[in-house]
């Protein structure tokens, strides 16, 4: 499940920078991207879920925190990706997605720390770090920090969905109600916006727009089943790790070939999570 994840993450991040090529950042436009992008992932996960409805007020709650926090990381990565290229984009995404659930499931769950993941932890910051091309636009330091903090908070959420003893639904309820609150919120916004700012759609837009908020809704699915078997500090660092991986391997298909410094991102990446795994 993991795996299948980074997969899905790799894939979407070609996804953002697409999309954001081709409508900018502007508030209207960001709202439309979330929307669409809930929108096309609430039916496949309607599907998934059987066309079942379930509720409690816990999964609400926790649903709608998701909610806001995914619309706020896709706002703040559509600005970012408007100043920083895609390689400083990911290092500040993925650290923030690997560190805080890290610290969480460490310092507030007990899970044990243990030399495979500190092995780990150190081999994929240093691999992220290699991998970024410096950026020749300034500013934006509030975007790049929100990418951070929200990635990140996207997991801590999920573990404390997961770890609750709350009276709560299954994780397929529970990624349906968070696609249905973020659906809700972005398109109230996105009523008012799009007077100011008309938005201008096309092909490639829709295209993305769909495939993001399907990779990602799937995928955050199923990191939320694999949370009832893996500790969060071994599973973010791994999904970190991984996505580093699958970005570079794709990227080997597309004009920009992997540079040698991003092969050796590949390598300290796979070998950290070979740590995680054998020690």
């Amino acid at each position: 499940m993991v795996m299948a994840a980074v997969v899905m993450f790799g894939l979407q991040f070609f996804c953002n920078q697409q999309y954001e090529r081709e409508c900018k950042s502007g508030l209207s436009s960001s709202m439309m991207f979330i929307f669409g992008g809930a929108v096309a992932g609430l039916v496949v996960l309607l599907a998934v879920n059987g066309f079942k409805w379930e509720f409690t007020p816990f999964t609400l709650f926790m649903a709608s925190l998701a909610a806001i926090d995914g619309m706020v990381f896709n706002f703040c990565s559509l600005k970012a990706l408007g100043k920083i290229n895609l390689s400083l984009y990911s290092l500040f995404s993925m650290l923030g997605g690997m560190v805080l659930p890290f610290c969480l499931g460490v310092f507030f769950f007990d899970e044990q720390f243990t030399l495979g993941k500190a092995i780990c932890l150190v081999a994929v910051i240093i691999a992220l770090t290699l991998s970024v091309e410096k950026s020749q636009s300034k500013g934006g330091l509030i975007y790049y920090i929100g990418v951070f903090v929200f990635n990140g908070l996207s997991g801590v959420i999920a573990k404390f969905f997961q770890a609750s003893d709350l009276p709560k639904t299954s994780e397929a309820a529970y990624s349906v109600w968070t696609a249905v609150m973020t659906a809700l919120f972005s398109g109230v916004i996105l009523l008012f916006a799009v007077r100011k700012s008309p938005i201008k759609l096309n092909a490639k837009a829709v295209v993305s727009m769909a495939g993001n908020g399907i990779l990602n809704r799937v995928a955050n699915f199923l990191l939320l089943l694999s949370l009832a078997y893996l500790p969060a500090s071994v599973q973010y660092p791994m999904i970190t790790g991984g996505v580093m991986i699958v970005s570079t391997i794709i990227g080997y298909f597309t004009p920009n070939k992997p540079k040698a410094r991003e092969w050796i991102s590949l390598a300290l990446s796979f070998a950290g999570i070979m740590a995680l795994v054998l020690i």
